[in-house]
């Protein structure tokens, strides 16, 4: 076997030598024909001393050793393993060629080397799982030809691993001075046996060493974190960054840096008496969490950090934040992290006056801009309003003259009465309508019907559009669920946006001017209401429109847009604007419906 036939590319086959069939080239049943000799026991327990002596003293050797003796024993000329394998050297079952890893006698040179699984002498004995006696093994595998001296006859038999076939134990006759028996089938196949489970003894051995040097390796590490953590932790308690404790329990503090103790107020003194327990200075009404945190201590080991309060020693009280653990051992003792939350509460209280004082800003801030905006409208409201006052004077001054004539038509005096009724309710209305508008009220949510709120604005702003000739188109989806938010708002926001069209298109003049109203579900299930105009645009302006006080108006605050979209985002939607097509804007906005709303 050369190493010319043992690389991974085996030499090309010679194809005008033809090659036998396997059967051809067999002659196993002859070794249980062919003249025995007596076992020899004695020789027999000498090469397994001599397996055990391998397996002591070079465990590595093992394979080597076999091979000797199989060469000493049954006197042939060649002798040696062969090994599936898939990395080239540790047997595997599923590899896809022979290493030979052992090899005693004339074949020697060729230790190492390997031939392929699916075609050759090796391969067929695990095939048939049995042993197999070769003649002039050549003849079939050709890639053995140029081999030199050549096998006269091969003996091979296989090796298991674990109860699995993974090799063959092999011995060559390279000359017909002596013959293969059943003998030497016996003796290979016993010696094979012992060698394999030397073999796993080995593999046991290898893995307890290299989990022994793991297990050390990673001890020397542990101890190394360890050391290292010590100096750490120790670093942390004295410089004194947050307050460290010991503690027990039993509600003892047994050690405490000056950290904590400057932040309960005590004293070391204090401390090395006993006076200091964490549970004389928790307050009642934090017990319970305390509670809590040793029934996770006694399930995990540990608690997460939880807000609490301490007594100080003067009777004060300091808000803190404490999260521990319990050391290893009795389960008894522990350490505990304690961080001053006195500077962190203060900034939250003045964030939270600042936000009080921030909401009764915008809420003033919106009052005034519905007053600017009534203030827009008022030529408007008060025509609005002096419709029905003329139409009560005109029918009052009818009744008059009717009593003075002394001509009283009771149908007459009715119907003007009537009208009267609803001239006035007509004017009583708009009045409503005004004072619920600019008045000056905390928000109040309700359900509201965003159609019937979009009629009331219409109608309000209604003398504006037929001042400035434009018309309205309305495309409100009729079964649109209920949302819940500040009616006055949301009429705040339309009306802003209304009246922004209609300024918009103050100098149009070569197209309709028209405002467009709509309502629908959008993609996300939101209420949707947008509102559209036929005006000059947003040009570049984008999103710089809701910036406070960018305008475009010459004596425009530029606070409407910002105080809608603030109104909007507090009631839980969104506000955008986008180019209508061909002409003009559409500012859209978002409202959540009320669950369970839809029709």
């Amino acid at each position: 076997m050369t190493q010319s036939a043992t690389s991974e590319n085996s030499a090309p086959l010679d194809c005008s030598i033809p090659q036998a069939s396997l059967e051809s080239i067999l002659c196993t049943e002859e070794l249980q024909r062919r003249p025995s000799r007596p076992p020899d026991y004695e020789k027999e327990n000498r090469a397994l001393v001599a397996l055990m002596a391998a397996l002591a003293d070079s465990p590595s050797s093992i394979f080597q050793t076999l091979a000797k003796t199989i060469l000493d024993i049954t006197q042939c000329d060649s002798a040696g393993l062969s090994l599936l394998t898939r990395d080239g050297k540790t047997p595997d079952g599923c590899g896809k060629r022979f290493y030979w890893p052992a090899i005693a006698g004339m074949w020697n040179p060729h230790v190492g080397g390997g031939t392929p699984r699916n075609f050759g002498p090796c391969g067929d004995v695990l095939d048939q799982n049995r042993t197999l006696l070769f003649r002039h093994f050549e003849r079939r595998y050709p890639y053995l030809v140029p081999v030199s001296p050549a096998a006269e006859e091969c003996l091979l038999v296989p090796f298991y691993v674990a109860g699995e076939a993974v090799g063959t134990i092999w011995g060559i006759m390279h000359n017909d001075r002596r013959k293969f028996e059943a003998e030497d089938d016996r003796v290979m196949a016993s010696l094979g046996k012992f060698a394999s489970s030397a073999y796993q003894a080995v593999l046991h051995i290898e893995d307890l060493k290299f989990q022994v040097a793991e297990r050390e390796k990673a001890e020397a590490e542990v101890r190394q974190l360890a050391s290292g953590l010590e100096a750490k932790v120790g670093r942390l308690v004295e410089a004194n960054v947050v307050g460290i404790v010991l503690w027990n329990l039993g509600g003892a503090i047994t050690g405490a840096n000056e950290a904590f103790l400057r932040m309960v107020q005590f004293d070391r003194e204090d401390l090395v008496s006993g006076r200091v327990r964490w549970t004389d200075l928790t307050p009642a009404e934090w017990r319970g969490s305390d509670e809590r945190a040793i029934a996770d201590l006694k399930v995990r080991r540990s608690f997460q950090p939880f807000e609490k309060e301490y007594f100080r020693k003067d009777g004060s009280r300091v808000p803190v934040l404490l999260g521990g653990a319990l050391f290893e051992g009795n389960g008894n003792e522990g350490v505990a992290f304690v961080l001053d939350l006195t500077e962190q509460k203060r900034v939250q209280e003045m964030l939270q006056q600042a936000q009080q004082t921030l909401y009764t800003t915008q809420v003033e801030l919106a009052r005034v801009s519905r007053v600017t905006t009534m203030g827009e409208l008022a030529a408007s409201i008060a025509h609005e309003i002096n419709q029905p006052l003329t139409a009560i004077s005109n029918n009052g001054n009818a009744c008059l003259r009717l009593l003075a004539n002394s001509s009283l038509d009771p149908e007459v005096l009715r119907q003007a009465l009537e009208e009267i009724v609803s001239d006035g309710s007509r004017a009583s209305a708009v009045l409503a309508r005004i004072r619920a508008f600019i008045r000056k009220a905390p928000a109040v949510k309700q359900v509201v019907d965003i159609n019937d709120m979009i009629q009331e604005v219409l109608a309000l702003v209604g003398p504006e559009l037929r001042k400035n000739r434009i018309s309205v188109e309305r495309q409100l989806t009729k079964t649109l669920p209920l949302v819940t938010a500040d009616r006055v708002e949301l009429q705040q926001v339309l009306l802003n946006l209304i009246m922004n069209g209609i300024e918009a298109m103050a100098g149009v003049t070569d197209r309709p001017c028209l405002v467009g109203v709509q309502s629908r579900i959008d993609e996300s299930g939101n209420v949707l209401v947008s509102v559209s105009d036929s005006g000059t645009g947003l040009r570049s302006e984008g999103d710089r429109v809701f910036t406070p006080f960018f305008t475009t108006k010459a004596n425009g605050m530029g606070m409407g847009l910002s105080i809608s979209r603030s109104l909007i985002e507090s009631q839980g939607g969104r506000l955008w604007a986008e180019s209508n097509s061909p002409h003009g804007a559409v500012f859209s906005f978002t409202l959540p419906m009320v669950a369970g709303s839809l029709p």
